[in-house]
Parts: structure tokens; C-alpha cells; sequence
């Protein structure tokens, strides 16, 4: 009987940037605009999709064996899963979000104490509850179906929400009291899943092409060649820390020849003031190439 694992997609403003980078991991998804089971090309992989905030409670339950989520949604719902992976994007930065207590620019509140009967909206209530709590404070938390930023001054007093770069906040003229949480997405694992080694161990390379599309972004290869008497010149202008890969060359009948190749990995936004740089040193046959995964 053929196995697979279930995985849990986030539906809504994370899916987009969830879907590119699966497929730079090597997991195209095809999906539908009425369906929340999405197609992969690996057999062993069957989607569904929920709301980031549902995935860590039915990772939990079961209902999937692995699921892509944020710290904040695991939190707020207490589950308890396999943390597996650390993946940093969202859907505007590669940064981890933020969520912020805020109020209106011309507030009283100037720190956590002077919420004290007070009315808070958001959507991440248990989080807020035991901030709080940890601040010895009492005030009232609502829930937040949306729209937050608009319900201060006149329904709420403050309201805590997620910020990636902080415009909308601004927009709105709201002023940033305190960081209550900073967050980023997850590859969470339903425990009994975990403990399963067939699925483990599908669930642990999953992670690792993860993390290496994580890992190239920005990146890029370079490839040049060199004569030997120019290597040493060639080599001194790459980034400090960088250890080329140098490889001798050899003509077509297999003899060697006084020449180099040279292979390194470099952040994309040097390359336009390094390629000049490196053909002025005597590289010559440079090849700047695009990178889908690095696996360190």
C-alpha cells in the first residue's frame, strides 16, 4: 500500500508566498479556486488547505501529519506538535513579523500598566491574555474578525496586531507601545506522525528543501576561469570569507594546461560591481547563474 503524509497549506496572505517557495523546494501545488485540496506532483505528498490560524490545533488532532504555520498561531492555540523547522518568509519580507501593542498617536498609554481597564481588539487573544497577565495588568481582550487599525480610539482603546513593516500602522496614525511577540512560519509534525520513521524521515527532507530554497534567496553561483599567473589577483577580489572552489583545468586531451576554474556563491547585489572587477583582474568565461537550494 503506497503511504504518504497529509500536509496542511495556509490559505489566505501567506499562500501565495508559501506556494513559491514549496516549489523551489522541489513540491509544485496545483490549486484550485474552489477547492481547498490542492494537487502536488510528489504522490506522496496530499494537501489540504485551512487558515494558518486552524493548521497547529488539526496538526495536532491529526487531521494532517505536517503543516506550515506561524509561532504565533501555535501559541495562541496551545497545541502541542513537533516543532521542525525554522522558515523565515512571509508575504512582503524575508524578516520575522511582529506583533505590536499600538495606540493613537495622542494615547496616554506609554507602557504595558497603563492599559488597567482598558479594551484591547485582536485576533491573538491567549497571547495578549498572558502578556497581560505577565505585566500584572487587567483589561479586556477582544476578538478581532479584521480591520483592526480602525477600531482605535473610538471602539477600543488599544489593539495589538501584526506588522511586517509597520506602513499600515502609520497610515493609520497609530503609535507602536510595546513588541509583544515576533514570529515567523513553522514546519510543524502531528506527533504520532513524527514518531512514524517512514514518515519522519519524509517530513525531515522536507524540511531540508525547505530550508535550502530559504537559504538561496539572494544568492547567486559564479563561475569563471583564470590563468594561473592571474589566480591569485582574481581570488583577492572576492567578499572577505568567501572560499572559492578552484578546480585545475585540462586541455581535450586530458594534459594540464596553466589555467583555473573558479566556482563561489555571493550575495546577487554584489555581482554588478564584482563581475567588472574580476574581468579586470583576468578572469575571463564568467557565468553568474541563478540557485534554487543551498543544503549546507
Amino acid at each position: 500500500m503506497a503511504q504518504f503524509i497529509t500536509f496542511g497549506l495556509p490559505k489566505g496572505s501567506l499562500q501565495e508566498a508559501t506556494l513559491d517557495l514549496m516549489k523551489r523546494a522541489g513540491f509544485e501545488f496545483t490549486v484550485s479556486s474552489r477547492s481547498y485540496f490542492p494537487t502536488c506532483d510528489d504522490p506522496e505528498v496530499k494537501a489540504v488547505m485551512f487558515r494558518a490560524q486552524e493548521i497547529a490545533k488539526y496538526t495536532e488532532r491529526g487531521v494532517m501529519d505536517v503543516g506550515l504555520t506561524g509561532l504565533d498561531w501555535i501559541l495562541d492555540s496551545t497545541a502541542d506538535v513537533v516543532e521542525v523547522a525554522d522558515l523565515i518568509y512571509s508575504k512582503v519580507t524575508t524578516q520575522k513579523a511582529r506583533w505590536v501593542l499600538a495606540v493613537p498617536e495622542n494615547s496616554p498609554v506609554k507602557e504595558a500598566k497603563d492599559l488597567e481597564g482598558k479594551r484591547i481588539a485582536t485576533e491573538l487573544v491567549h497571547v495578549v491574555e498572558d502578556y497581560l497577565k505577565r505585566h500584572g495588568v487587567k483589561a479586556e481582550v477582544e476578538y478581532s474578525w479584521g480591520a483592526t487599525e480602525v477600531k482605535v480610539p473610538d471602539i477600543v482603546d488599544a489593539i495589538v496586531d501584526l506588522t511586517e513593516t509597520g506602513s499600515s500602522l502609520r497610515a493609520h496614525k497609530l503609535r507602536v507601545v510595546d513588541t509583544i511577540l515576533e514570529t515567523n512560519t513553522k514546519l510543524i509534525a502531528n506527533r504520532a506522525a513524527w514518531a512514524d520513521p517512514w514518515k519522519r524521515q519524509k517530513i525531515e527532507n522536507m524540511a531540508m528543501l525547505l530550508q535550502g530554497a530559504l537559504e538561496a534567496d539572494g544568492k547567486v553561483g559564479l563561475k569563471l576561469n583564470a590563468r594561473n599567473e592571474v589566480l591569485t589577483a582574481v581570488i583577492a577580489e572576492l567578499p572577505p570569507g568567501k572560499m572559492p572552489t578552484v578546480s585545475p583545468l585540462r586541455d581535450h586531451e586530458g594534459n594540464a594546461i596553466p589555467w583555473s576554474a573558479v566556482e563561489v556563491i555571493l550575495p546577487q547585489n554584489t555581482v554588478r560591481t564584482l563581475i567588472p572587477a574580476l574581468k579586470r583582474a583576468g578572469a575571463q568565461d564568467i557565468i553568474e547563474y541563478p540557485l534554487n537550494k543551498i543544503i549546507y
